[in-house]
Order: C-alpha cells, then sequence, then structure tokens
C-alpha cells in the first residue's frame, strides 16, 4: 500500500511500504524493493526485513545491495546496519557509471548485481559493475545462470547487456569477481518476454566444478551423474585454480535451439556427493517432464523486466511463493498487474498494464 507520512528526512512525500515477513519472507522482498525505488523515484519503508529467515535482518550481502542503490542513484538510507529490520530510502535520478562494490564475505555478487540492473538498463548511457564477493553461492544464481540463461532471456525485450568472470568465489570463502557491462534499455524495438514454448529435445551437458578438493571428488560425481538416467553427451571437469577457498558444484545444462537452462546444486561439508547429484538430476527431471519453457529460478528474476515493458508472458513448472511474493512487491511500484494461467504441466504468467 502506499502510505503518506513524514519521512526520515523531514519532507512529506509519497512512500511506499513493504512489510519484509510477507510472502516467502526473504532478501527478495528486499531487493526487489530497493531496485523498483530507484526506477520510479518513490521512496521506500520496509519492515520485517528477512523476517521468515533464522537470523533475519540485514547481512552483509543485502547491506551491500543498499549501499549500492544509494550509489547508482545519489539515494539516502536510514535503518542500513547489520541485524537491522527495518529500512527507510530516498533515491535520487539514476545515473550510469563505472561502479565497483565489494560485499566484503562470501555474499553473493550476482544478487547484488540483479539488484541495480533494472535500474541501469533504465539509464540513458551505458554503465559497468563490478561486484567482489561469491560468484558461485547455493541460494544463489551462479555466474553460469547469469551468463547462460539469465542474459538471453531479458536479451528478447531489449535488455542487452553481457557478463565476465574474473575471479571464482566459493561460499563460505568468497572473494570472487563479476563484472557486468549494461547498455540502455533498446524500448522502441517493440520486443516483449515471450517465453511460453518448451524448446524441443534439448541436448543434455553437465559441468563440475571443483577447488582446492581431492580429485576423487570429481571422479565420483562424473559416475554418478553418467548413472543418472539423464541422457548427457558430455560432463565438463573444471578444477579451479584462482579460488580463495575449496568449492563444488555441479550443472546440467540444458542446451536447445532456442534457449539454455542451467540447474546447479553445490558440494559442501558433510554433504555426500550422491545428494549433490541427487539434487541436481531432481530439478532437472522435473522440468524436462513439463511443458514449460522456463524453470522456477529464471521465472522469478524476469518478472521486473515483463513489469517495466508493461507486457511479457513464460510457462514455468512451478508457481512458488517466491514468485508470488515478487508479483506482489512489483504491483506496489508499479501500474501492473501478473495473471495465473494453470495449464496442464506448467503454469502460464502474464504481465499487462493497468
Amino acid at each position: 500500500m502506499t502510505k503518506e507520512f513524514t519521512d526520515p528526512w523531514g519532507s512529506t512525500m509519497e512512500t511506499i511500504f513493504v512489510d519484509g515477513s510477507a510472502g516467502e519472507g526473504g532478501g527478495q522482498i528486499l531487493r526487489t524493493s530497493l531496485t523498483l525505488s530507484c526506477i520510479t523515484g518513490k521512496s521506500l519503508h520496509i519492515e520485517n526485513i528477512r523476517a521468515a529467515r533464522r537470523n533475519p535482518g540485514l547481512a552483509k550481502q543485502h547491506l551491500s545491495c543498499v549501499r549500492a542503490a544509494c550509489q547508482i542513484c545519489n539515494g539516502q538510507s536510514q535503518g542500513a546496519a547489520k541485524g537491522s529490520t527495518v529500512l527507510d530510502f530516498q533515491p535520487g535520478p539514476v545515473q550510469s557509471g563505472d561502479f565497483h562494490f565489494d560485499i566484503g564475505s562470501a555474499g553473493s555478487a550476482s544478487l547484488v548485481i540483479q539488484t541495480l540492473l533494472p535500474a541501469l538498463f533504465l539509464a540513458d548511457k551505458p554503465s559497468t559493475v563490478t561486484v567482489t564477493g561469491g560468484t558461485h553461492n547455493p541460494l544463489a544464481p551462479p555466474f553460469d545462470f547469469l551468463n547462460e540463461t539469465f542474459l538471453p532471456a531479458i536479451e528478447t525485450a531489449g535488455f542487452q547487456g553481457s557478463c565476465k568472470l574474473i575471479k571464482h568465489g566459493f561460499f563460505p570463502a568468497g572473494g570472487g569477481k563479476i563484472t557486468f557491462n549494461i547498455q540502455p534499455w533498446q524500448k522502441n524495438t517493440g520486443q516483449i518476454i515471450d517465453l511460453c514454448q518448451k524448446s524441443k529435445e534439448p541436448q543434455i551437458h553437465a559441468r563440475i566444478y571443483t577447488a582446492k578438493l581431492p580429485e576423487h571428488v570429481a571422479k565420483r560425481q562424473r559416475k554418478l551423474l553418467l548413472q543418472s538416467g539423464l541422457s548427457i553427451r558430455n560432463v565438463e571437469q573444471i578444477e579451479v585454480e584462482d579460488s580463495d577457498g575449496p568449492g563444488n558444484c555441479v550443472m546440467v545444462r540444458l542446451c536447445g535451439s532456442e534457449r539454455t537452462t542451467v540447474f546447479t546444486a553445490f558440494g559442501m561439508r558433510g554433504k555426500p556427493s550422491e545428494e549433490v547429484i541427487s539434487e541436481v538430476v531432481s530439478l532437472t527431471e522435473a522440468f524436462l517432464t513439463s511443458e514449460a519453457a522456463i524453470d522456477r529460478f529464471l521465472a522469478d528474476q524476469l518478472l521486473i523486466y515483463m513489469a517495466i515493458a508493461k507486457a511479457g508472458s513464460f510457462t514455468t513448472n512451478e508457481f512458488s511463493s517466491h514468485l508470488q511474493t515478487n508479483m506482489e512487491v512489483i504491483k506496489k511500484f508499479l501500474p501492473v498487474d501478473f495473471y495465473v494461467d494453470r495449464q496442464k504441466q506448467a503454469y502460464r504468467i502474464s504481465c499487462q498494464r493497468l
């Protein structure tokens, strides 16, 4: 809802109130709210930040998102402290530039970048964003997903960018680095996100990353992948030499003529390789047996780009609480609505202007 009240800087203005405990109650509510505040110029008041998480409030990664949002629009914030559950944010005009951010932990670099991307796409000149932190983190999009799945998907609606992995960073050591180049949105092309048709017979490839781990880990995971029942054409094994600490993740890549879908599972201390492989194979099989064009992780990230264009649609194999919560946050800021059509083996999500 929209409230009229005196903000912390002493002026009476329209402020969007967001309850961070709504829906899935995680950090995505904060990131989406910051992005849309930058885009619309509306101030943000958010309470109960990450209320549904084991350690509620702002962590280093979320503070990096707040500081980064302030920098790209010369904004101001109050409550930006570790553990804070309340934040006030007042944006200024978004400016293009060459931005550098260091999370200072293994927090996800990709989530900081995704907080800034929609606003920087709307700037009048190109921008570059470099973030130091985690590049391959559990519960966050790894670099490969950004590069191979996310960017090609939004490019279909005129949002053009490129990214480069400078250094790998695994949890918990971090220390990785990603650079993004962002071009102004080509909104006059009339293109919209229209990802409703399932890819036909995609080739299945796998990728195993290991850093500072015994050689037998990758060998074991490769063997399990090939025994999984998926028709995997090849398994690429990458021994990462530039990582500050140990790390392991396994990716299954569905490479179709229209798009590439990347699923990832992460290894960690005490987690058997059998569990890692079972996790990534289960994600892949659930998607392949549906009629969906895009996976549930990409679905959540496309909503804001459809809302900016005030049009678009896609089909996905799961209507998650994460997806539904993100819809509700977006509708607080932008004059759009989302429609969900339950189909036999997929959900069709569409966006229209009000």
